[in-house]
């Protein structure tokens, strides 16, 4: 399943947005009528290092967004480019992702299409 399949299922689903934190190993869903879900997930393998790669958050992106990972790989290397959590705005159609010192990475999906 593709992250636009993925992402037009939730939203068809009533899910607004949703931030996944790697700290505190949990799924927050914020539904559009207003309930909040907590979901719990697995920890990281591994520490999530301090330095941020935007760039190897990209590569992530975009080999997800193609098809070349599949989303247990998409996990482990935006872990490994830093990355502790991010919050998915369906409505807005963007994505946040955080490292540990306040960097972001913004990236838009342009594939997906509202239900």
């Amino acid at each position: 399943m593709s992250l636009d399949e993925v992402t037009t299922s939730l939203a068809s689903a009533g899910v607004e947005s949703y931030w996944v934190d790697y700290r505190a190993c949990r799924v927050i869903c914020y539904m559009r009528n207003g309930d909040v879900f907590i979901l719990e997930v697995d920890p990281p393998g591994k520490s999530i290092p301090y330095e941020f790669s935007n760039m190897c958050i990209q590569a992530a992106v975009n080999g997800l967004q193609r098809g070349e990972l599949i989303f247990p790989d998409f996990t482990r290397d935006i872990q490994a480019a830093g990355c502790v959590g991010y919050a998915v705005w369906i409505l807005g159609k963007v994505v946040t992702y955080h490292g540990r010192k306040g960097e972001q990475h913004v990236d838009h999906m342009p594939g997906f299409l509202m239900p």
